[in-house]
């Protein structure tokens, strides 16, 4: 891993220099930014804004973009932002370990959206948006924005029809996610995102519980996997742009703005791009095989769900403060009923 580290971190100046302006001013205001997601993926979730950015800002600003672990681990990347090493990061606050009291919410906490524009209305009118802002603030880092990426389902090599099947499987997931499945015999391993693919062809893991379908297609995990299950613990992963507050601070703001702008257009982007090619996969792609858990059998996983909720909310104030707005929002969408909840 230090080697292939190595190698990649210098490897890492050439997808940047393809965002950046070829000729820069000397008073070009330069950024490096790091992803959580490899090349396959960065081509949709993060390229076509930051190249966006770098057109429109020019000689102002430019952005080098880095994918996963190439500049650091991804779970080092809120410290060596907070620190300056790194100037801006697309995450999720649980696979950075950020020490935040809403850290655990980030990525795929349990059941708390079912679509992925749960996670915007959630943000931009139930309060969270404020909360995360005090939170990061407190660290001396800025979130920016935060948008809904996939939801999360398994993707497995052998079928998965019932929760005994779950029994034992070594699987590659976000940290709360796996602390919320390991009661149902689910064993969560962290490993970097670049090893994945040969871990599973190895043995090392029987499955993946990291992402939708259209990642397993996009990434190549859809290739060493043979089935996915249909029934998900989260309807959208929950991420974020996040900048070292010093280099926000001194934005002016215009490029303030043109970079919220950028975010919000690839939050956009990963809205169509995600619900449209979980289901056209879903019926049209040819290497994986759907598998389900009876309903009757999954609602014990979300009955567990609420139990998990209540643990988290007795651990801080601030968390109980989360837990009561996701209830909340629930309660709201199961009483509009249709479409917004289907019972």
């Amino acid at each position: 891993m230090t080697n292939r580290r190595s190698f990649l971190k210098g490897a890492a100046v050439a997808p940047a220099a393809a965002l950046a302006t070829p000729a820069l001013a000397q008073s070009t205001i330069t950024w490096r930014m790091q992803t959580y997601a490899g090349p396959a993926l960065a081509a949709h979730v993060i390229d076509p804004a930051i190249a966006m950015f770098n057109k429109i800002a020019g000689d102002r600003m430019q952005i080098e973009l880095f994918y996963a672990d190439q500049l650091v681990p991804t779970g080092e990347l809120f410290r060596a932002m907070q620190r300056g090493t790194i100037d801006a990061v697309q995450s999720d606050d649980d696979s950075m370990a950020s020490p935040t009291e809403v850290t655990v919410f980030g990525g795929y906490f349990p059941f708390a959206s079912r679509y992925s524009l749960d996670v915007p209305v959630l943000f931009n009118q139930y309060g969270l948006n404020e909360i995360w802002d005090e939170e990061y603030s407190k660290v001396g880092v800025k979130h920016i924005s935060a948008g809904a990426w996939d939801p999360c389902h398994f993707a497995t090599k052998d079928p998965i029809r019932s929760l005994a099947d779950l029994q034992g499987k070594r699987v590659f997931t976000f940290p709360t996610a796996g602390r919320f499945l390991a009661q149902f015999g689910v064993v969560p391993v962290t490993l970097p995102w670049e090893d994945i693919e040969v871990a599973v062809q190895t043995g090392e893991l029987d499955g993946i519980a990291w992402s939708g379908i259209t990642e397993d297609y996009t990434v190549g995990w859809a290739d060493v996997t043979n089935y996915f299950l249909t029934n998900n613990i989260s309807g959208a992963w929950a991420g974020s742009f996040f900048a070292n507050m010093e280099r926000w601070n001194e934005l002016p703001e215009d490029l303030q703005t043109l970079f919220r702008v950028c975010c919000d257009q690839s939050h956009y982007y990963r809205q169509w791009w995600y619900w449209g090619g979980e289901a056209r996969l879903r019926v049209h792609g040819e290497k994986l095989q759907l598998t389900s858990i009876p309903d009757a059998e999954w609602a014990e996983v979300e009955k567990a769900a609420r139990v998990f909720w209540d643990e988290i909310a007795a651990e801080s104030e601030t968390k109980a403060k989360v837990v009561a707005i996701f209830k909340q929002y629930n309660e709201d969408m199961e009483k509009a009923g249709r479409p917004y909840r289907y019972t």
